[in-house]
C-alpha cells in the first residue's frame, strides 16, 4: 500500500466524522441508557473507497501472519471481512446468528482444523459478537491469528486471549436517564437506530 492511501489517527477520526460514523449529540442507546456520542460504523461502509482504505489498515498488522481466511459476524463484519481479505489476498467468510445466542457457518462455508483465521468487526462494546465467532472457530479447530476492529469502544478493556488490533480506541460514556447531564441541559434526545 503506498503512503497516499494511509491515514494517520487524526485522518481516520476526521474520515469517521465526515462519513457520519462518529455522531455528537444526545442519543438513546439500545440499552436504554443515554450518551453524548454514538457510533454508526455502517455509515463508512457505504463508500467503497473508504471501506477499502480502512480495511487495508485493519489488515496491515496481520499481513505477515499467513492468514488463510478472514471472518466477521454478520452484519457488521460482512463488508469488513471481504475488504480485509482482499487486502490480505485471501478468502472472506461471515458467521451468522444460530439458534440461541451462538454463531454458525451457513451457506456451505467451512473452516478446516488448523486453518489460520483473522476475525474482523466494526466496533466492540462488550465484545460479545466477536467472542461468539471465536467460540465457533474453536469448535472448528481453526488457529485464530487475531482480531482486528475498526473501533474499540472499551479503550482496551476486552481481552479475547488472542492479539487484538483496533484502529481507534475510545471510551464512550453513557448515563442512566435519571443521571443524564444532557437531559438536565435540555438537549433533545435522538434515537439513532430508529
Amino acid at each position: 500500500m503506498n503512503a497516499s492511501n494511509n491515514l494517520d489517527q487524526a485522518g481516520l477520526v476526521e474520515l469517521l466524522k465526515q462519513t457520519g460514523v462518529i455522531m455528537e449529540g444526545h442519543f438513546l442507546l439500545t440499552s436504554g441508557r443515554h450518551s453524548g456520542r454514538f457510533l454508526q460504523c455502517s455509515q463508512l461502509l457505504q463508500y467503497p473507497q473508504h471501506a477499502e482504505k480502512v480495511c487495508r489498515m485493519m489488515a496491515e498488522p496481520f499481513k505477515d501472519k499467513q492468514i488463510e481466511t478472514v471472518i466477521g459476524p454478520a452484519m457488521g463484519g460482512v463488508i469488513l471481512s471481504y475488504e480485509t481479505a482482499r487486502a490480505l489476498g485471501t478468502r472472506a467468510l461471515f458467521a451468522e446468528r444460530a439458534e440461541g445466542e451462538s454463531m454458525a457457518l451457513r451457506r456451505g462455508f467451512k473452516i478446516a482444523a488448523g486453518e489460520k483465521v483473522l476475525v474482523v468487526e466494526d466496533a466492540i462494546s462488550t465484545g460479545g459478537s466477536v467472542q461468539k465467532v471465536l467460540n465457533l472457530l474453536k469448535q472448528t479447530g481453526a488457529e485464530v491469528a487475531g482480531v482486528s476492529i475498526m473501533i474499540d469502544r472499551t479503550s482496551g478493556k476486552v481481552d479475547f486471549g488472542v492479539p487484538l488490533q483496533a484502529l481507534l480506541s475510545m471510551e464512550i460514556e453513557s448515563y442512566s436517564p435519571e443521571e443524564c447531564p444532557l437531559c438536565r441541559e435540555g438537549v433533545p434526545l435522538q434515537k439513532p437506530k430508529g
